[in-house]
C-alpha cells in the first residue's frame, strides 16, 4: 500500500529543497521525521510539514500503524516562477524568477 501526500506551490526553489529531500529517501518515517527537526533550512520545515501529513493519511485513511512506515520516495518538482524585474545600470531591468516548489512523498509498509 503506497501512501501520497503532496505540497504545492511552496515558495523555495526545487534545488534548495532536492538537498534535504535527497537524505530521506529509504529511511524510516519516524526516523526521519525526527532528522528533520534538527536540520536548519527553510526545506526541512516544509519537508517535515508534507512527511506529517502523509503519515497522518497512512494512519487515518489506510489504518497503517506509523513505526511501519517507510519513505519509498521523496520528490520535488518545479512548480512555476514569479516573474520579477529588477533595476539594472543605465535604465535598463533585469529578470529575476523566484522559484517555487511541488513537493511529494510517497510511503510504503516495511517488509519487516
Amino acid at each position: 500500500m503506497e501512501v501520497i501526500a503532496y505540497t504545492k506551490y511552496s515558495r523555495i526553489s526545487p534545488k534548495k529543497a532536492r538537498e534535504v529531500a535527497n537524505e530521506l529517501r529509504g529511511r524510516p518515517a519516524n526516523e526521519a521525521l525526527e532528522l528533520l527537526k534538527f536540520i536548519p533550512r527553510k526545506a526541512a520545515r516544509l519537508i517535515h510539514k508534507t512527511l506529517h501529513s502523509a503519515v497522518a493519511n497512512a494512519e487515518n485513511n489506510h489504518n497503517l500503524n506509523s513505526d511501519d512506515l517507510v519513505i519509498k520516495e521523496a520528490i520535488v518538482e518545479e512548480g512555476p516562477a514569479f516573474r520579477r524585474f529588477k533595476p539594472a545600470a543605465r535604465g535598463s531591468a533585469k529578470p529575476i524568477r523566484k522559484r517555487t516548489s511541488h513537493l511529494r512523498i510517497v510511503l510504503t509498509e516495511s517488509s519487516n
